[in-house]
C-alpha cells in the first residue's frame, strides 16, 4: 500500500540495537535529529487464545523531552507495514506538536515488521504467519499503552493516536475498538472506505494517471507511447529485448516474456511511487527523490527526443543512477499491485494483502496509462492459496471495523491530499461534527503527518493548524 519501496532503502540505512530485555533502554540519535530511546515489551503472541502464554519482544521508540510527566498527553504512532525507525524519521508532525502539548511521544512497531518478530527468524514461514492480523496488532498497541501508562504513572494522561496510510487505518480502528485507551486520532491518507468495501478499489491507477496528466497533459500520452514502444520492441524478439536491456540498463539481459512483464511492472512501480511521494521538497520516504518527482519525471517524458528515452531517464530518477538495475530485486511482484517493497517488510505485507486488506488490482490502459496487467480477485486468490495456503476474506474488514457506519465513534480526523492517489479510498466528507474530514489541495501521501518544511504549501500548513486545534479541543473536554 503505502508504496512500500521505502523499506528496501531504509532497512539498509537504519540498523538499530539488538533485541534487549524488556526493561533495557537504548539511546539513539535519528536522521531527523529527534532523539529516541529504544525499548521493548514482552507481548503475548496470541491475545485471543487463553491457552497460549507465549510471548515475543515488541519494539517501541520513545521521546519524553517535552513531556509534562503524569499530566501531559501521550502521542502514539500506530506503526504500520515497516521498520518503525523509518516512520519515526518521516512523521515529524508529532515532534512539532509535542512542545505545545507537553506530550510524550511513543512509536509502537507493528508485529512481524522491523525488530518485532513473534517467531524470530522463523516468523515468515507460512505456518507462523497466521497471527499477523490487524486485530492482533491493535491488541499489542492496547497492551503496550496500558502498561506504559501504569509504569510511567500516567494513568490519567490522554492518548492521541497518529498514523498514515495503513497506519492511519490502524489509528481509526484503535479509536473504534479501544475508546477506553485512545481519546482521539489523526488518520492521515487512510483508505478506510476502500478497505471496508464502501468504494471500489478501481480508483487507484486512474488517480495515478490523473496526477501525471495534471502535471502536464502531454505526459500521460507520452508515457502510453513509451509503454507501447517497450512492448513492440519486446515482440521483435531477441534483438528487441537486448535493446530494452541496454536502454533501461538492466543487470541481466531480458530473455523472455516473463522478463518483459517484470520490466513493465518495475516501470509501473516507479511511476506509482513517485505519485505517492509527490512532496514539495526532496525526501527519501519512497526512495531518494527530488521535489515534486511527478513534475520532474514528466519533464523527462515530454522533453525527450523519444518517449521511451524519457521513460528510461524517469526510471533512473526513481531507482537512482546505478551501475545497473536489478529489476527483480528493485521490484517484487506480490498480492499488492501498488507495491510490497523489497526489504524484510515485503513478505508480511504480501501476506496481509492475501488476507484482510482489500487492495487495487488490474491496470487496463483504458482508464489508466499503464499496459493491461490483469490482477483480478480470482488471480489474487490463486496466488495467495499457492504461496501461503490462505484466501482473502474481502468482507472481513467491513464486519470487524464498521465500514461506513461510524456514528458509534468520535474524535477522529481523516485527512487526505488531492495529489495522493489513495485519496478516493478515504473518508472525504465529515461523517459527524466529531469525525472530521480535512482535504488538502496540494497534499501528497500523508504530507500533513510529516514535519514542517519551508516549502510546505499553504493548504498543508492550514490543515496542520486545524488538526492541532481539534486535538486540543478533544483532549481538553
Amino acid at each position: 500500500m503505502m508504496s512500500k519501496v521505502i523499506y528496501g532503502f531504509l532497512i539498509n540505512l537504519f540498523i538499530v540495537a539488538l533485541l534487549a530485555h524488556a526493561s533495557e533502554v537504548l539511546p539513539h540519535e535519528s536522521e531527523a535529529s529527534v532523539k529516541y530511546k529504544t525499548k521493548y515489551i514482552n507481548q503475548i503472541i496470541d491475545h485471543f487464545d487463553w491457552k497460549s502464554n507465549a510471548t515475543y519482544k515488541q519494539r517501541y521508540l520513545m521521546n519524553d523531552d517535552h513531556w509534562a510527566k503524569g499530566s501531559g498527553p501521550i502521542f502514539f504512532y500506530t506503526g504500520n507495514e515497516g521498520d518503525i525507525v523509518g516512520f519515526w524519521q518521516n512523521s515529524g508532525l508529532l515532534f512539532d506538536l509535542a512542545p505545545q502539548f507537553r506530550a510524550l511521544v511513543v512509536f509502537g512497531e507493528h508485529r512481524y515488521y522491523g525488530k518485532s518478530l513473534p517467531f524470530g527468524k522463523d516468523s515468515f514461514k507460512p505456518e507462523n504467519l497466521g497471527l499477523l492480523t490487524s486485530e492482533q496488532a491493535l491488541a499489542d498497541f492496547a497492551v503496550l499503552l496500558t502498561s506504559l501508562k501504569k509504569s510511567l504513572n500516567a494513568t490519567k494522561c490522554k492518548v492521541v493516536a497518529f498514523g498514515g496510510s495503513y497506519g492511519g487505518m490502524l489509528t481509526a480502528w484503535m479509536r473504534m475498538k479501544y475508546p477506553n485507551i485512545i481519546d482521539a486520532g489523526l488518520a492521515a491518507s487512510a483508505p478506510l472506505y476502500m478497505a471496508g468495501g464502501v468504494v471500489s478499489t478501481n480508483f487507484f491507477f486512474p488517480a495515478v494517471t490523473k496526477d501525471y496528466h495534471d502535471a502536464n497533459p502531454k505526459c500521460v500520452a507520452n508515457i502510453r507511447k513509451a509503454f507501447s514502444s517497450v512492448l513492440n520492441m519486446a515482440k521483435s524478439g531477441k534483438s528487441g529485448m537486448q535493446k530494452l536491456s541496454k536502454l533501461f540498463n538492466t543487470c541481466n539481459k531480458l530473455k523472455n516474456s516473463a522478463d518483459v512483464k517484470q520490466l513493465v511492472g518495475w516501470i509501473r512501480n516507479a511511476f506509482v511511487s513517485m505519485a505517492m511521494g509527490d512532496y514539495p521538497y526532496p525526501a527519501s520516504f519512497f526512495g531518494p527523490l527530488p521535489a515534486f518527482p511527478v513534475n520532474a519525471s514528466c519533464k523527462y517524458m515530454v522533453n525527450a527526443s523519444q518517449p521511451i528515452m524519457g521513460m528510461a531517464k524517469a526510471m533512473s530518477l526513481f531507482y537512482g543512477k546505478k551501475k545497473c538495475h536489478d529489476i527483480y530485486k528493485q521490484y517484487v511482484q506480490c498480492a499488492d499491485p501498488t507495491g510490497c517493497g523489497t526489504g524484510a517488510s515485503a513478505t508480511p505485507w504480501d501476506y496481509q494483502a492475501c488476507t484482510e486488506i482489500l487492495l487495487p488490482g488490474s491496470t487496463n490502459n483504458n482508464t489508466d496509462m499503464f499496459p493491461p496487467i490483469p490482477f483480478t480477485s480470482s488471480i489474487r486468490k490463486q496466488y495467495c492459496l499457492k504461496k501461503y495456503g490462505v484466501t482473502p476474506r474481502p468482507n472481513w474488514v467491513a464486519t470487524q471495523f464498521w465500514a461506513n457506519r461510524l456514528k458509534g465513534t468520535s474524535n477522529i480526523i481523516f485527512s487526505n491530499g488531492y495529489l495522493d492517489p489513495w485519496k478516493n479510498g478515504g473518508i472525504l466528507k465529515s461523517p459527524s461534527a466529531n469525525l472530521v474530514s480535512i482535504l488538502i489541495p496540494h497534499g501528497a501521501h500523508h504530507l500533513d503527518l510529516r514535519g514542517k518544511n519551508k516549502n510546505d504549501p499553504p493548504s498543508v500548513i492550514k490543515a496542520r493548524k486545524m488538526e492541532a486545534k481539534l486535538i486540543k479541543k478533544w483532549i481538553s473536554s
